[in-house]
């Protein structure tokens, strides 16, 4: 039986197929820490969330109309002519993880806003790392409530329950809720090689995966996009890296920032969602950035854990750029 996920995302002109499926949109969102608050906006790019399930059922929907067939499970070999492997590449100890347990709740009374998503609540236990709350309300009374790190090393679930529960008794009062749906999640972050260098991969496989975040189903959609684009233009159909190389250079100093000085982490995410706008950090996010957008970004950091990073960086291994320029 497949399990369902919520998917978030910042809705955007390739990504209109999912955001009519989308459980909800908030044009409002907001990144909290002990010592402020960013509350962003955006009319024209709000955060959507989508559950997993609907998403493949309307592809499976279309492919069925297109007369393609699906085959589940174990099957025979088939013959084919191309093959992608969209299974998840092995993850090599030590590696930068984003990991999470979620519980969608039900309250008896009404607690959450339901207007504006939380991004990031830093008003949790840092002691094993960078450790957020993300928030997702449905209504004044529902909502999935995940506690998600950037660590090396996965929790046992009793600490992210346990983290979840301290924090809607701490900040909304709730001590008795209902658990809906439980999910949770073990993302590489960072570009991985394929599982099987003879296949070609897609997806996380493929390098969608954006590692400064965990984002992955916009820039899934963007790989396909341009593959699809590529072939009818004759050209051999492939699954390239979604990311500039810019980009990912970025990230990778900000993972070691996070790696090595994780209590910089609240003020670094405050820091930017103040010095952006919401269509501003919407872009960002999505790997939409050009370079007006990125130095806004860089003048917004603290310099010196960045030099440190970057120093630590260049000292160790360089991050693999088998990406687009610019």
């Amino acid at each position: 039986q497949e399990t369902d996920h919520i998917w978030g995302f910042w809705d955007g002109p390739n990504l209109a197929a999912a955001s009519r499926l989308a459980r909800k949109r908030w044009h409002s969102w907001s990144i909290v820490t002990g010592r402020g608050k960013a509350v962003l906006r955006s009319q024209e790019r709000p955060y959507t969330a989508l559950h997993r399930l609907d998403w493949t059922a309307h592809c499976r929907a279309a492919a069925s109309r297109a007369g393609v067939a699906t085959l589940d499970g174990d099957k025979a070999a088939t013959a084919t002519d191309l093959v992608f492997d969209s299974r998840p590449p092995p993850v090599p100890d030590g590696m930068m993880l984003q990991h999470f347990l979620g519980l969608e709740v039900r309250s008896r009374r009404a607690i959450f806003d339901p207007d504006t998503a939380i991004l990031m609540d830093f008003r949790v236990d840092q002691s094993r790392g960078m450790h957020f709350i993300y928030l997702l309300p449905f209504s004044a009374t529902e909502a999935l409530v995940e506690s998600t790190l950037f660590t090396p090393s996965v929790c046992p679930e009793s600490y992210y329950r346990g983290e979840i529960a301290a924090y809607l008794e701490a900040h909304f009062g709730l001590d008795e809720f209902e658990t809906l749906r439980t999910e949770r999640g073990v993302i590489p972050l960072g570009i991985l090689p394929p599982r099987d260098p003879s296949i070609p991969g897609v997806g996380g496989n493929g390098g969608a995966i954006r590692p400064s975040s965990g984002y992955a189903f916009p820039f899934i959609q963007k790989q396909i996009d341009r593959a699809i684009a590529a072939a009818c233009e004759g050209r051999e159909l492939g699954f390239a890296v979604p990311h500039r190389r810019v980009d990912l250079w970025m990230d990778a100093v900000l993972l070691t920032v996070l790696r090595h000085w994780p209590e910089r982490a609240p003020e670094l995410f405050l820091r930017m969602g103040r010095a952006l706008d919401g269509d501003e950090f919407a872009r960002f996010l999505s790997g939409e950035a050009d370079w007006p957008l990125r130095l806004k970004v860089i003048m917004a950091m603290p310099k010196a854990p960045f030099l440190r990073g970057l120093v630590r960086l260049l000292a160790g291994s360089r991050p693999q750029l088998t990406a687009e320029a610019g």
